[in-house]
């Protein structure tokens, strides 16, 4: 089974931008501009949405969700069911502590891990979507308060390794799209662990 849809997780308006809790949408944005997709906000979905078409039989929805982080899956869930797509069809971007800055790995299975974004979508989707994780750790100073890490900006050293990393991170998530999850966490776990 393909992936048909992609959301980016983040939170809307420009105080978010550049936080590391919006990596998802940093990320989704990149792919967009890559692929030369625009754009469009879709109101019934409270979300925007890009199409792109990899082959003629063959289409991908790229979208953020507009609810904030927390309320991601009230978005995702209802686009998915709108274009009938299964949560294995779904593949989801967004950040994740435990994983070191600049790296990234794909799992489809386990627990929102103290994610809001991703237990709002386990609730309204279900289990079993391809997560494309992108790493925001280690929390630093270690004592900081988790929401205001993850709500802080990045550092300027933080964002020139996002954004010197950005092609390798786009290349594995269209990995994903591509060749499914089982091959992308074959290439990519494996390579992060070497």
């Amino acid at each position: 089974m393909s992936i048909s849809i992609v959301a980016g997780l983040g939170n809307p308006g420009r105080d978010y931008a550049d936080t590391r809790h919006n990596y998802g949408w940093i990320v989704i944005d990149a792919l967009a501009r890559r692929l030369g997709l625009s754009w469009r906000g879709q109101v019934r979905f409270e979300a925007e949405v890009a199409r792109w078409d990899p082959t003629s039989s063959r289409t991908v929805w790229l979208v953020k969700p507009l609810t904030f982080m927390n309320e991601s899956g009230r978005s995702l869930g209802a686009f998915a069911r709108f274009h009938k797509a299964e949560p294995a069809e779904v593949a989801v971007v967004y950040d994740d502590l435990t994983i070191d800055l600049g790296l990234r790995k794909v799992s489809h299975l386990g627990s929102a891990g103290g994610h809001n974004g991703v237990a709002s979508v386990l609730e309204h989707l279900g289990q079993g979507f391809a997560r494309y994780r992108l790493g925001i750790g280690p929390k630093n100073p270690p004592q900081m308060d988790l929401k205001d890490f993850v709500l802080g900006k990045f550092t300027p050293d933080q964002l020139s390794l996002v954004n010197s990393t950005l092609e390798t991170t786009l290349d594995g998530l269209e990995l994903l799209l591509n060749q499914g999850v089982a091959h992308a966490m074959n290439q990519l776990n494996r390579r992060n662990s070497s």
